[in-house]
């Protein structure tokens, strides 16, 4: 396998940089500070100034004695950390400088139950080395296509490690690093979603998934990307109800030109249909509209419907290396709380974050009128969202509890939780703590035939 773009690109990789100087993204001189002062995936090396907040020093590239390999659920790399301090309803005004508006909501809502627990901080995220060659690469030649629909010149690293430009670019090239982040080649997993009541009561939804993120196809390359950024799977095998039903993605890399192309699979007619509506804030049904369509993976597909700005670096506290809540055996009842998951199960830490916010362009229709978003300096990763009504209202509250995992290794979430301020009630995808194994990576590339509405018909008729 190759894994480098340079040589993926050969002679096309000279000519974009002898074009460069029209479109780049910033100067050769200016990525070379990439793996200097600044870590290769773009974030500040130093640590602040208060020394709450590490040097980045490589980040989380070896598992702890006992992992076997992919599949098998993480050992707790930091197994002595003990919590510095408890962020609560009582005293969340002390620490109001590194909450989220969300976090407060939350903190406001049940001053009974929810807490910040928080713990040393460790800046653990890392990526292999060819993902790290091939940002530096993107640094010089990514550029935003139109009014950041798409990108052009970026391939199997992040596009845009280093921001430039106004505010409105700054923002599109933070999502557009969410939407493209480091999260391996192929994945496959079972877990389960809930949409868990007010009163607490809840009923899994579990289904088998698979996705192929074309994006770092280590045997591919931008020019064989046909638009498709990754393939989806994922069929359902309980409750009874749902079982045998399947969805298919192809998640298109510019969404106005093509948008997101999906097929279901209806087990009781045995008919794959096209599925024009999974996008947007289009209900998710599995979540009893508690997620839409890009609520999904926190956010994805077109940026189109929303006016967009950066709005800079800040140090937060967000859910991190959370090793805990993902232990093997861990009972579901005993995760999910009443009215979010069970605080001492969880780990925050300080980090800085790229804060964006998104407002309903007029004349666009979507049920959120503003999206402020949380992505991690290091990681890329949405680790908060905060999400508001046409009335200006605090609605939704999204969080990412993420982690490392060390046999990528990169920081991904284990969980994401979608919560409703209003309806009171939450919704959790990503439990697999009751399943034999965990989420399995690969870079054994399939064939892109494997995802095609034709297979999706043959596979879940077995």
């Amino acid at each position: 396998m190759n894994y480098k773009k340079s040589a993926i690109y050969g002679g096309l990789l000279a000519l974009s940089l002898a074009s460069s100087a029209t479109w780049a993204a910033v100067s050769a001189g200016e990525a070379s500070r990439l793996g200097q002062e600044l870590t290769p995936f773009g974030s500040v090396k130093a640590g602040n100034e208060a020394g709450t907040i590490p040097a980045w020093t490589g980040g989380l590239t070896q598992p702890p004695s006992g992992y076997e390999g992919t599949g098998q659920h993480h050992i707790d790399p930091f197994p002595d950390d003990d919590v510095l301090f408890t962020i609560d309803a009582s005293n969340m005004d002390q620490y109001a400088g590194h909450l989220t508006d969300g976090v407060r909501a939350m903190l406001e809502t049940y001053p009974t139950s929810f807490r910040v627990p928080v713990y040393k901080s460790r800046r653990t995220h890392a990526v292999p080395d060819w993902v790290a060659e091939n940002t530096r690469e993107n640094a010089v030649d990514a550029r935003i296509v139109g009014e950041g629909e798409g990108l052009k010149g970026a391939f199997g690293g992040y596009p845009f490690p280093i921001l430039h430009g106004n505010n409105e670019q700054k923002a599109w090239q933070v999502i557009w690093n969410h939407l493209t982040r480091w999260r391996g080649v192929v994945i496959s997993r079972r877990s389960s979603e809930v949409a868990v009541q007010s009163s607490g009561d809840y009923s899994l939804v579990t289904s088998q998934q698979e996705a192929f993120f074309n994006y770092y196809n280590p045997e591919g390359g931008e020019s064989e990307l046909d638009n498709v950024i990754f393939y989806y799977l994922s069929f359902t095998q309980s409750p009874p109800r749902l079982a045998g039903g399947a969805i298919l993605i192809h998640e298109t890399l510019n969404q106005i030109i093509n948008p997101r192309n999906g097929w279901g699979y209806n087990a009781g007619q045995r008919r794959v249909r096209r599925a024009p509506n999974l996008g947007y804030d289009s209900p998710i049904a599995a979540s009893e509209n508690l997620r839409t369509a890009d609520d999904t993976d926190i956010f994805n597909g077109a940026l189109d419907r929303y006016n967009w700005s950066y709005e800079g670096l800040k140090e937060v506290y967000i859910p991190y290396n959370n090793y805990r809540i993902g232990e093997k055996g861990t009972p579901y009842s005993e995760i999910l709380g009443v009215s979010h998951l069970n605080p001492d199960l969880t780990r925050w830490e300080l980090h800085r974050v790229h804060v964006v916010e998104a407002t309903l362009k007029d004349g666009a229709r979507h049920i959120y009128h503003k999206r402020r978003f949380y992505v991690d300096a290091d990681s890329w990763n949405t680790v908060l969202l905060d999400q508001y009504d046409g009335r200006g209202e605090l609605w939704r509250v999204t969080m990412g509890i993420a982690k490392n995992y060390y046999e990528l290794p990169g920081v991904w979430t284990a969980l994401d939780v979608y919560h409703d301020l209003q309806a009171r009630r939450y919704h959790v995808l990503g439990l697999d703590t009751e399943e034999a194994r965990t989420r399995v990576f690969t870079e054994d590339v399939p064939n892109k035939r494997y995802f095609s509405p034709a297979s999706l018909r043959r596979r879940s008729v077995r």
